[in-house]
């Protein structure tokens, strides 16, 4: 019994922790090791983000030439085999697993050279590699044998694309009673629809499954497989980069084939827009512009303007400049930008044009540009310096693509006050408002559908707002003041591992 007066001594409760959510990330490529496009920002940054938010996640991807010269690697001493069907035999190509750390979070590398210590990372110029179907194979079942042994015991595997899209088919088929890895839940990120690795139906050998996998309701896709059908109908759980490009997948027009396969798992396809790493792209502390700025001093983005002129050849002045930066393909509306660069030097714009792609586009922007000297600039190059500066020194974005999953520049543009002029589809669609429906939150302007005409009408709306200062101050403010960092992103995605382990 206590006595008056004086107070029992007592050990304070212990406090549990929460406990952490462990992600095994799986893709084909991730900065800063190695890069295609948009998924390898996206792998390469999300990660970071979760460990902020207290998940415990790590990521592991092929080790492709040269990251060994780049970055500091150790040995896990884990090594991984995997049957690999070679003609009429089956041989076992043995990986050996390497590890790093980037910024906090565990980076591993499944090592094997036969399959990927090679120039680039999916194909040449002239196509992609013939054994593609092997190579992805030996790397998805090499992610699930390191799984087995031990490496990291995730709860979640997050795989992204066609490269990582057989890991749930094997969880849910070849592995299903292994206690490691037949109790993982796995998300699937569909990031461009449009790329699905499809290779012929013998392929199916390499995958380790027999005939019975060879259905329309399975891996069977027009006579041929199809990897990212594969991971659709065995993940747990489907998202995509944005809420409208999820919707729009499940419609012939943008669905690609799949739209079928895909209405039948709407009930689990989810859309998260991707976030900007602003510790890269912001005009505040951009180490490659000439001048620093921000929303509350914009004087800074005058001086990136004026530069980028001189550097690039072009008239000095006033006039509004078009920034225009991508591959030079039919889905970024290239053709619209080529055919359409005459009339917008008539009606008052330049235009710088960073990219490569198809020759045809290529070669009509150069014939172009020859004609209109001082007035457009087209650089068929890949230059992440001049990149920059571009986003920094341009009045205007323009991305009149005719599908957008997410879409990148456009959230760099509004971060750098640079007013992007996009199409109502996927990604850009949900970021971007437009300023003629609503001025008090609209930060660009959008075309109703990818045609030359309504590019140039938009164009013309948006040059009466350019010469209406008070006008086009607020609504490259209004962009400024947007946020689409990666903390909303991270959390909604925190949120679907939640989900999936209740």
């Amino acid at each position: 019994m206590a006595v008056k007066g004086k107070t029992s001594a007592r050990k304070p409760a212990a406090v549990k922790k929460p406990k952490k959510i462990r992600v095994l990330f799986a893709a084909g490529e991730a900065v800063p090791f190695a890069k295609t496009g948009g998924l390898a920002d996206v792998v390469g940054t999300l990660p970071g983000e979760l460990a902020r938010l207290g998940a415990e996640p790590a990521l592991i991807l092929p080790e492709y030439r040269g990251v060994r010269d780049r970055f500091e690697l150790k040995s896990t001493g884990i090594k991984v085999s995997v049957p690999v069907q070679v003609m009429e035999d089956t041989v076992i190509k043995v990986g050996e697993v390497f590890e790093t750390d980037h910024h906090g979070v565990r980076v591993f590398f499944i090592r094997n050279d036969e399959y990927f210590d090679r120039e680039f990372l999916y194909g040449t110029a002239k196509g992609d590699y013939e054994d593609n179907a092997p190579r992805f194979v030996f790397y998805s079942r090499g992610v699930v044998e390191f799984i087995r042994a031990g490496g990291f015991e995730p709860e979640v595997v997050h795989c992204h694309d066609w490269q990582a899209s057989l890991i749930p088919l094997y969880v849910k088929t070849l592995y299903k009673d292994d206690p490691r890895v037949g109790r993982l839940k796995t998300l699937l990120t569909i990031h461009n629809l449009a790329y699905q690795g499809v290779f012929w139906k013998y392929d199916l050998k390499q995958i380790g499954l027999d005939d019975s996998y060879f259905t329309p309701e399975l891996l069977e896709f027009y006579g041929n497989i199809n990897f990212l059908k594969g991971g659709i109908m065995f993940a747990d759980v489907i998202n995509t980069v944005s809420k409208t490009y999820a919707r729009e997948i499940q419609t012939p027009q943008f669905g690609a084939k799949l739209e079928g396969v895909l209405l039948t798992r709407t009930n689990d396809l989810y859309g998260i827009v991707n976030g900007l790493d602003y510790k890269v792209w912001s005009p505040e502390i951009d180490k490659y512009i000439p001048a620093k700025y921000s929303v509350k001093d914009l004087s800074g983005k005058k001086t990136c303007k004026d530069q980028l002129k001189k550097e690039l050849g072009l008239d000095p002045g006033n006039q509004p400049l078009i920034g225009n930066i991508g591959r030079l393909a039919l889905q970024k509306g290239m053709d619209l930008v080529a055919e359409s660069m005459a009339e917008m030097v008539e009606m008052g714009y330049q235009v710088v044009t960073l990219g490569t792609g198809e020759e045809k586009y290529e070669k009509l922007m150069k014939e172009t540009a020859a004609k209109f000297p001082g007035k457009i600039a087209i650089k068929i190059a890949f230059n992440d310096q001049l990149a920059h500066k571009i986003e920094a020194g341009a009045d205007l974005f323009l991305m009149p693509s005719r599908y957008e999953p997410c879409g990148l520049n456009q959230l760099i543009s509004l971060k750098y006050g640079t007013v992007p002029v996009v199409t109502e589809t996927g990604g850009l669609h949900e970021t971007v408002e437009d300023f003629i429906a609503d001025p008090k939150n609209g930060a660009g302007f959008k075309l109703k559908e990818a045609s030359k005409l309504e590019l140039l009408t938009v164009l013309k709306r948006a040059l009466d707002v350019y010469y209406q200062p008070k006008q086009w101050d607020r609504l490259v403010k209004n962009g400024m003041k947007k946020d689409f960092s990666w903390k909303a992103s991270a959390r909604e995605y925190l949120g679907l591992y939640k989900s999936l382990l209740k």
